[in-house]
């Protein structure tokens, strides 16, 4: 069974605050001590925090509830409850925080919010002991606040890759191939569909200063805005990118209404998903025949979406790649995009302040790296 780690259900409490305290001074040669009940302490906080070399949400997936301490009862002789310690939920860059319920966006931690930690819930304030209540018309006061309830969610944790640019294809499209080629990434690649069941992250090095981070998702086919196959799973993985990288495997049949099919997915499952710029790579062009597919896929893209620059490539034959390397730096720097970007607070950063990648896990769960070193 595959166990993905981008999604996980919690629930959080933050802590009760502590009861306060009924007390009276009782000393020798003193007959009417006053009364000295302290407070109760507060509640912990539940928080949630990045944590920057944090992979998955598997950790979540494996402790589902977490429950912040609650504030310690006053005492007598005026000492105050111990305050409950805060639960702080670490998280990696890119998760998003909704109600589980209502799906209600709650907190997204993206590299444009700058935000390191999130403050959800507040713990119970403490109650007062009866210390407080004294007046001159009660001088004995007896009662005292019992500590405020902390409060429970319900929450669903999603992970969405921070990337700047996003592989859409049908399996064994050669996505893979072209992520390992110009990116440190090792995904796995072999002759048969469905070969990546999670997504993959590379780094494509532009300059000292500059990279680019690509992601690959699973193979998309027919029907998965519908729900079928793996794909429609992480379509919400490049709802985040400035731009989308398609790949068409010019050597099957049917490969010149492949691009309209892969938009119909892409329209369905929506996102935003269609506003973003893209490119078209026609990918296998050394096979017999698949040269003259390619150009037939142009002639046919170019007459339903005549902004759309098509490339004909081999990723095995290394045909025609500098011209696909040029392509995609173009489009991952686009001026409007970049200013959209700093606008969207769905939207990474640039990728110059990135310099993570992610390779598969034993265990076929997404994990995400941050690198010292490029291929």
């Amino acid at each position: 069974m595959i166990q993905f780690a981008d999604e996980a259900v919690i629930k959080v409490r933050s802590g009760k605050g502590g009861n306060g305290c009924v007390s009276f001074r009782r000393e020798k040669y003193i007959p009417n001590g006053g009364p000295n009940g302290g407070d109760g302490g507060r509640g912990g906080d539940v928080i949630f925090q990045v944590r920057r070399n944090l992979r998955t949400l598997a950790h979540l997936r494996f402790h589902p509830v977490f429950k912040a301490q609650n504030g310690g009862d006053g005492m007598s002789w005026n000492k105050y409850g111990k305050d409950g310690e805060d639960i702080v939920i670490q998280v990696p860059p890119g998760t998003a925080v909704r109600d589980n319920e209502t799906g209600e966006l709650i907190h997204d931690f993206t590299e444009a919010s700058g935000e390191e930690s999130f403050k959800f819930l507040t713990g119970g304030n403490g109650g007062w002991g009866n210390v407080h209540f004294k007046s001159s018309t009660n001088q004995a006061p007896r009662i005292a606040n019992k500590g405020e309830p902390g409060e429970e969610r319900e929450l669903r944790i999603e992970l969405s890759i921070m990337a700047d640019l996003g592989l859409v294809g049908f399996p064994n499209a050669g996505k893979s191939s072209l992520l390992e080629y110009f990116t440190n990434a090792r995904p796995k690649i072999a002759p048969y569909p469905f070969t990546t069941k999670v997504p993959n992250l590379g780094v494509l090095r532009v300059d000292e200063n500059s990279d680019i981070i690509i992601a690959d998702i699973p193979g998309i086919i027919e029907g998965a805005s519908d729900g079928a196959g793996l794909g429609i799973r992480f379509l919400k993985h490049i709802s985040r990118t400035v731009g989308l990288i398609f790949m068409i495997d010019c050597g099957e049949e049917g490969c010149v209404d492949a691009y309209e099919k892969l938009l119909k997915e892409l329209s369905e499952f929506g996102a935003g998903l269609m506003e973003k710029q893209r490119i078209v790579l026609c990918n296998k062009i050394d096979l017999e025949g698949a040269k003259e597919n390619a150009a037939l896929v142009a002639e046919r893209i170019k007459s339903v979406d005549p902004g759309v620059e098509v490339i004909p490539v081999s990723v095995a034959a290394r045909t025609n790649m500098d011209a696909a390397r040029t392509a995609l730096i173009k489009l991952a720097a686009r001026e409007d995009v970049l200013e959209d970007r700093e606008e969207n607070a769905f939207a990474p950063t640039s990728a110059k302040k990135s310099s993570f990648m992610a390779e598969r896990s034993v265990d076929d769960s997404m994990e995400i790296q941050f690198p010292g070193s490029e291929q």
